[in-house]
């Protein structure tokens, strides 16, 4: 369908394209000058934060958890409603997420649950920005020192967010950045890790390469167990020019969002559906990024369920994402012990939550498109 709007695709303009082609030229296309570069002008941006960059951001975290020193016998409290790598990272290290339920209105952690959650085995607590909301950061940081827990930030989907003024990553403990295809930020696949000194810049170093201490004339070292986790230089050139067109990007995330908060609301009343309880987002345009628009569906409004509404959505040439069904209801969890019915909100809004699309090549006719569409599709399953 030539019409068709995905729920999300990246944007690289010619400059970008041309630098790609220049690192292929250059013979030097792995780890080297670009990475460094690309690091140095990411540190910048943090405020001079040691920054690492990494394969991808699934990494990031498991490297942060290893850098924190968390392994068998520790728990990290987190959130169900995330991409799956979150939990999957902490059981790689040999962890145990806890998780905690969310908030129904930001869909983040609930930060007034994990006081109840923290055992004599926990040792840190990994929020999610959920499609870049952060959460109270104040909080959160009063929490960890209160009940000194290390803070590992998954703030995968939060590149350009803020709080109270300053940049996501630029303070705190250890914040983990995905830039994956759909991200603000991409390097197609990739991710940094913000760290707190330059201990710790040089431990994730050697976990993202096999435990390596040195190299060269004098011979080499191993003295962790480390991975094969590094960025390469034509991942770097991308996002140096993504970097550029950041702000760019922003302003477009932003101006789409708040269409899609003024559209729907019309929608809704020309379509009689004041009473249709359907979730929008947090309407923060100063803090969040505006990764996503993401909307709630009231199910037991409307006689069928989500599927039904996304493959209508489809074939209006409309595409949609979920993100994301609760991680305590995949089997590997569920085999662990694990039951959504112990995060009841979690387990509602993984069921009925879909993704709009939302990204800055979208023209501003396509959120009148997809708003009219959606409260189409509401009114004609809505129950009487």
């Amino acid at each position: 369908m030539s019409n068709f709007i995905p729920f999300t695709r990246p944007s690289f303009n010619q400059e970008t394209i041309d630098a790609v082609s220049e690192v292929l030229r250059s013979g030097w296309v792995t780890s080297g000058p670009k990475l460094a570069e690309f690091e140095a002008t990411l540190s910048e941006y943090f405020g001079g934060r040691p920054v690492r960059c990494f394969a991808n951001g699934t990494a990031t975290m498991k490297i942060a958890l290893q850098v924190a020193g968390i392994g068998t016998g520790h728990e990290v409290i987190t959130t169900p409603i995330s991409w799956v790598a979150t939990s999957n990272v902490i059981l790689g290290v040999g962890a145990k997420p806890v998780f905690v339920d969310i908030d129904p209105v930001t869909r983040n952690i609930d930060l007034n649950k994990v006081v109840a959650a923290i055992t004599p085995k926990t040792r840190a607590i990994m929020p999610v920005y959920l499609a870049g909301l952060p959460v109270d950061m104040d909080q959160l940081y009063s929490l960890a020192k209160q009940h000194n827990l290390r803070v590992i930030e998954d703030a995968a989907q939060a590149f350009g967010s803020q709080w109270k003024g300053k940049k996501i990553g630029s303070f705190g403990d250890l914040v983990s950045f995905s830039f994956q295809a759909n991200k603000n930020l991409s390097t197609v696949e990739g991710g940094c890790l913000v760290l707190n000194n330059a201990d710790e810049a040089k431990l994730a170093e050697k976990f993202r390469l096999q435990g390596l201490t040195r190299q060269g004339m004098d011979g080499m070292d191993v003295d962790v167990l480390g991975g094969k986790d590094n960025l390469t230089d034509v991942n770097a050139a991308i996002g140096l020019h993504q970097l550029k067109q950041l702000p760019a990007y922003q302003t477009r995330r932003v101006a789409l969002a708040r269409q899609y908060f003024e559209l729907i609301r019309a929608e809704l009343k020309v379509a009689g559906l004041e009473n249709l309880k359907l979730e929008l987002p947090v309407e923060n345009f100063t803090d969040s990024n505006w990764h996503m628009f993401q909307v709630v569906l009231p199910l037991e409004q409307l006689n069928c369920d989500r599927a039904q509404i996304m493959t209508e959505l489809k074939d209006l040439g409309i595409g949609t994402g979920v993100h994301y069904p609760a991680i305590t209801g995949f089997t590997l969890y569920k085999n662990q012990g694990y039951k959504t019915s112990d995060t009841p909100i979690a387990e509602r809004i993984g069921r009925s939550i879909v993704t709009l699309p939302l990204f800055p090549g979208m023209a501003d006719e396509d959120i009148g498109r997809i708003a009219s569409g959606l409260l189409g599709i509401l009114r004609k399953h809505y129950k009487k």
